[in-house]
């Protein structure tokens, strides 16, 4: 076997884990919000308690991230994170008030955060040998075919009439068969920092500054991009699509989220930023579409919602590979995905807020902080190519 497909076998195994732990967690937050307000809890609790957990499963990137560069550990952080990630979901059928579901929720996104710089530094090793775009775009496809699997798998058991709990009960089952497959992919894949081939010996005082600029520019995208329970508070409030009508529409946006990620993943390896500056161009126009528009307007939206998702996802981290050694790999992937998640946190605040005053104000917001994004990837490009 060449170096080549084991890096590819190795970039699908991680895949399929990942594709395991978002059926999981996408199958159960599908259906969180409403399980707390049956047990009990307040629109304010439900809001807060989603917020905490976001702000959690980004802001602990930045500590996990250094810490797996510092102790050289990231299989054994990343299976801890898996483990904490896929394990609070099933237990979440056995919680019977709104405080322990709570506290489920955000074990569950900081079992996210443990394990999500490690594993990208995993995969960077063998991106670097199969295509960074092309490595990164596939793991986010089969992600997010997970993502629409779960909420399925959760969709059905209501429609069985298994309750919420019957729900969280049947995502056991992608729970424990990716934590086997993770568990045997440690064993085939001991090192795969064998995969990319090592670099010249240079000493390295800190982080670039182009990626810097570069968090700047992705953190305006996620400042800019509306959540989609803003989104789906949206669709119900205004009748646009309903209640059963709006999960299928999320699911719409992750399976285009999954081909938007291999697709963007493939021109990122031949046209480099441009495919992303391409990707981040066209979701740009989601807000016009999802917010002001008509049922029709708003299924335009969401494809070019899913479109940007997968971008982010995928060619997003792509790019922080090719700029950094890979020794400060674990601490970049936790910079980057700490300054994204405070962003979205921030962006998804003042969005909330402008939605109860202004849509058309929220709407320019989002179109235009997403158009100095762009402006800033332009100028990192410029700064690439004189490298």
């Amino acid at each position: 076997m060449t170096q080549k497909k084991a890096a590819l076998k190795f970039v699908i195994l991680l895949g399929i884990v990942s594709l395991c732990a978002d059926a999981t967690y996408e199958g159960a937050r599908s259906i969180t919000g409403a399980f707390l307000g049956v047990l009990g809890a307040s629109g304010t609790v439900v809001g807060l308690v989603a917020g905490l957990g976001e702000l959690i499963g980004y802001g602990l990137r930045l500590l996990t991230g250094y810490l797996s560069d510092r102790m050289r550990k990231y299989w054994q952080m990343t299976t801890l994170g898996y483990l904490i990630n896929t394990a609070a979901v099933p237990l979440l059928a056995l919680a019977g008030r709104w405080e322990i579901a709570a506290g489920l929720m955000i074990a569950e996104r900081t079992g996210k955060a443990i394990r999500t710089p490690p594993r990208d530094v995993l995969l960077s090793h063998a991106a670097m040998l199969v295509g960074r775009g092309f490595g990164f775009g596939l793991h986010e496809a089969m992600d997010q075919i997970g993502a629409v699997l779960g909420p399925l798998m959760v969709a059905a058991m209501l429609y069985l009439q298994q309750g919420y709990q019957g729900g969280f009960a049947i995502l056991a089952m992608p729970a424990v068969l990716g934590l086997s497959i993770l568990v045997v992919g440690q064993k085939i894949y001991p090192n795969p920092r064998e995969f990319e081939p090592k670099a010249l010996d240079l000493v390295f005082k800190g982080l670039p500054k182009i990626f810097w600029i570069y968090l700047g520019a992705i953190a305006l995208v996620a400042a800019g991009y509306a959540d989609f329970a803003l989104i789906a508070f949206h669709f119900q409030q205004t009748a646009i699509g309903s209640q059963d009508e709006i999960p299928l529409l999320y699911a719409l946006a992750m399976g285009i989220d999954a081909i938007a990620a291999l697709a963007f993943g493939h021109w990122f390896d031949r046209i480099g930023f441009t495919s992303l500056t391409l990707a981040i161009l066209l979701s740009s126009l989601f807000a016009p579409l999802v917010f002001l528009g008509n049922y029709v307007m708003a299924f335009i939206g969401m494809v070019l919602w899913g479109i940007g998702m997968g971008a982010q996802e995928s060619i997003a981290k792509a790019a922080v590979t090719g700029m950094v050694p890979a020794e400060k790999r674990g601490s970049a992937f936790g910079i980057f995905n700490t300054g994204y998640g405070l962003a979205w946190f921030s962006g998804s605040a003042l969005m909330g807020f402008l939605y109860d005053r202004s849509l058309n104000t929220l709407v320019w917001f989002s179109v235009a902080v997403q158009l100095v994004a762009i402006l800033i990837l332009l100028l990192v490009q410029r700064e690439i190519h004189r490298v």
